[in-house]
């Protein structure tokens, strides 16, 4: 049996299955992107909650496989060269798992890359700029007289709506007909923009017709409702 002794963050996440993937993390936005994405390959993994409430993410077991206390992160026992690997960002995890498993990130070198691209387009655009959208409208709005901050969010938010809504017309999903990382990257973001944070009128969702088809595809398919509740939050 695989050993995960080592691994200072297994004491407090012990791991009953050792022999598997372990992932610690949040039904986030960004947690769900590798949940999905693991039920999707259908390699089996072990998921451990890192409870916000109570500052799990601050542990020094967490901090030890991720010192930015960020979710979500693994612990693969079976990384490569047969030995454990310890990972975090999700965009890294993804790209790790789709090589990994030889699934959901093309072959052939210009599709790869231009998925890449789109994926690289959700960590640097649409996560922080929904987010920080998310924080003025839900958390902070009430608090803040000043609506510029909050303004600016939603115009940088409508335009990179706009240009996915572009980017999807006529195709099924970000890369045409093949399904890839790069839509279980951005469309959590969607879905967490218009059901959680509550701005869908903010920001005009209802002019986008082709986000709007594809995250209902998104949301159809058995692995993505599956990995949106993992980890279970108890």
């Amino acid at each position: 049996m695989t050993d995960l002794s080592s691994f200072a963050i297994t004491g407090k996440w012990p791991a009953h299955h050792p022999d598997r993937l372990q992932l610690y993390s949040l039904p986030t936005p960004n947690g769900v992107k590798v949940s999905i994405m693991l039920e999707e390959c259908g390699l089996p993994y072990e998921a451990h909650l890192v409870s916000f409430d109570s500052n799990d993410q601050f542990s020094p077991e967490f901090l030890s496989l991720n010192p930015n206390n960020k979710i979500p992160a693994i612990l693969d026992p079976n990384g490569p060269g047969d030995k454990p690997l310890a990972l975090f960002e999700s965009g890294a995890i993804l790209l790790y798992l789709a090589e990994k498993t030889g699934r959901f990130l093309p072959a052939d070198a210009g599709l790869r890359y231009e998925t890449i691209q789109w994926l690289m387009f959700q960590m640097g655009g649409i996560g922080p700029m929904f987010g920080q959208l998310g924080f003025f409208h839900k958390f902070a709005g009430k608090d803040i007289e000043d609506k510029r901050p909050r303004d600016r969010y939603v115009a940088e938010s409508r335009r990179l709506l706009g240009v996915l809504d572009a980017r999807l017309k006529g195709r099924n999903w970000i890369m045409g007909d093949d399904y890839t990382i790069a839509d279980m990257a951005i469309l959590p973001w969607v879905r967490n923009l218009v059901q959680f944070y509550g701005a869908g009128e903010l920001v005009g969702y209802a002019d986008f017709v082709e986000v709007q088809r594809v995250l209902e595809a998104f949301l159809a398919r058995p692995a993505v409702q599956a990995g949106l509740n993992q980890p279970p939050r108890g």
